[in-house]
């Protein structure tokens, strides 16, 4: 299909003129996909409303559908996949629609891991360190937020005792988003952001998820729309938390927040934010400046100065981006929407 060129990135900064652009893609599906996740410059996953879950062998060149059984009622907004034949899916809403699910066989078969038990309870988002371990987030039951432990590649979700987190704040929840409101990094480390609260906050463990730490933020929130949606960090210390209103996506008060210290700390831009409420973030992985890439349904917008400034690309807006180099990345988003980013992003100095 026809590529869509984008603005240039900064030129001023690369070593030779650059541009971006994100090329279409055709899904064969009317799904809003959310969840996504690149493995390889050939092998990505995704997944959504109504059962949705495709996967890509071929860079995308074509997208076959790998559905769970008796499954299309539920929305599947997160996904991790291992490799191009293990994965893990999520589901979302109350009660025993939150499941987890995982295949090892490219997605012929699914097996239901887990189910939640608990009618208040609703899950957000999972995140792995490796094949084996992994966490799984869920809104507040009984004043804390839920967080599901894995250590055996899923066969068993073990929630962490309440006495490990911190409580939360009236009306504070997660947002899923696009499956980025929780993330982990090598040693152990794992943080997850919130919102709809007087503040927006970012939760962080640095011992597999066995402990956590509540971190103030001044991303705006005070209402149950409003708070931090995605988090991406580009190495121990440097990260970013972008989100804004989703029912008011044109309004771009105070919708970014970085640190330099892992999350202990958090400071709004010194330059120009990026226009409007973002589902998503993403580290663009190798990239020297850091490198961040937001999207939203007002567009996508870039910063390579570690998220002080940001520059619009284009239209369509997408829900979730991922990335597994600095050139190999998707974003997804609504009616199937599917795109692969093609850039001259710097490596190294």
């Amino acid at each position: 299909m026809k590529a869509i060129w984008l603005a240039p990135l900064a030129l001023s900064l690369l070593a030779q003129p650059s541009w971006a652009q994100w090329t279409p893609q055709a899904s064969g599906t009317k799904a809003r996909l959310r969840g996504l996740s690149v493995v390889s410059s050939k092998v990505a996953w995704t997944s959504g409303s109504a059962g949705a879950c495709l996967r890509t062998i071929d860079a995308g060149n074509t997208w076959v559908p790998r559905p769970v059984a008796d499954a299309s009622s539920l929305d599947f907004r997160d996904i991790h996949a291992v490799d191009a034949d293990t994965a893990y899916l999520l589901s979302i809403g109350p009660g025993e629609k939150s499941r987890i699910y995982k295949t090892t066989d490219t997605g012929a078969t699914w097996t239901l891991q887990f189910t939640n038990p608990d009618p208040k309870g609703f899950l957000d988002a999972i995140a792995f360190w490796n094949p084996d371990q992994g966490l799984a987030l869920g809104d507040p039951v009984n004043g804390r937020f839920t967080i599901l432990a894995t250590d055996d590649a899923g066969s068993h979700w073990t929630p962490i005792p309440g006495a490990s987190m911190p409580p939360t704040l009236p009306g504070e929840g997660a947002f899923a988003a696009s499956g980025t409101c929780l993330i982990v990094q090598p040693d152990g480390r794992a943080w997850f952001a919130t919102g709809g609260a007087k503040v927006s906050r970012v939760f962080r463990s640095t011992d597999h998820g066995k402990s956590w730490t509540a971190h103030e933020t001044p991303v705006r929130t005070g209402n149950p729309s409003s708070g931090i949606f995605s988090l991406a960090f580009h190495d121990a210390t440097h990260g970013i938390a972008v989100g804004g209103n989703y029912e008011m996506p044109d309004e771009s008060e105070a919708n970014v927040a970085l640190t330099t210290d892992g999350g202990l700390t958090w400071t709004l831009p010194k330059g120009t934010r990026p226009p409007g409420y973002h589902s998503a973030v993403a580290s663009i992985p190798g990239a020297k400046p850091r490198t961040f890439l937001a999207v939203g349904p007002n567009g996508t917008d870039i910063s390579i100065n570690a998220g002080d400034d940001w520059k619009p690309l284009t239209h369509p807006g997408f829900d979730a981006v991922s990335f597994a180099a600095p050139n190999v990345g998707w974003a997804v988003g609504e009616c199937g929407r599917i795109a692969r980013f093609h850039a001259k992003i710097p490596e190294g100095r």
